[in-house]
């Protein structure tokens, strides 16, 4: 039973969209009809300003830090910590809330992982920076940084097969996945770059 209630926990405070709620909050537009529509920070900070987005940045984390901190504290095995885990991340993407249409889940995903594992979380944080600061494109360095998350997971944290290692082969996949529009900008080089 606490299983299933730190499963739906996770999904119901995924589903809680940082952008959205930080937008009305500060007298902003609603994300999903700002810029390119997408409920979170690199859309917010195009037409909110830095702190909106880091307001929002931070709400994104938390929600995927917090079901995993408390499941730890409830003491559940690896695979129940990755199903909620995994179902923080899958309330961010699919929110019930907010008709089912939410973000791309990169700080979400960002929080969860450091709630599984703080240095792969830190790895894939640093991945991130890098390529965003050298090629100045959000959406390239988070896809670069989601592809290399379970490599990190493999080498830094986890054993081939873990829960934690496919919880992570998941989140990168859903990830690619939810960047697809992005992929076909950056073929075409349409993509848009980071503002300094």
């Amino acid at each position: 039973m606490l299983d299933i209630a730190l499963v739906v926990f996770a999904y119901l405070l995924g589903s809680l969209s940082a952008a959205i709620i930080t937008c009305k909050l500060m007298g902003l537009p609603d994300p999903r009809s700002e810029g390119s529509r997408n409920p979170g920070a690199t859309n917010v900070l195009r037409f909110g300003g830095k702190k909106a987005a880091a307001i929002t940045l931070l709400g994104d984390s938390l929600k995927g830090l917090i079901p995993v901190l408390v499941a730890r504290l409830a003491g559940v095995d690896d695979t129940v910590l990755a199903a909620t885990a995994m179902a923080a991340f899958l309330g961010h993407l699919y929110p019930i809330f907010f008709g089912f249409h939410g973000g791309k889940g990169v700080a979400t995903a960002m929080g969860v992982l450091l709630g599984i594992s703080w240095p792969v979380a830190l790895a894939a944080a640093a991945t991130w920076l890098v390529v965003a600061k050298g090629l100045k494109i959000s959406s390239l360095a988070a896809l670069i940084a989601a592809v290399l998350a379970p490599l990190y997971m493999w080498l830094l944290e986890s054993e081939p097969g873990s829960a934690f290692l496919s919880m992570t082969v998941a989140l990168a996949i859903l990830l690619v996945w939810r960047h697809r529009s992005n992929i076909q900008r950056l073929l075409s080089g349409a993509e848009g770059t980071i503002k300094s």
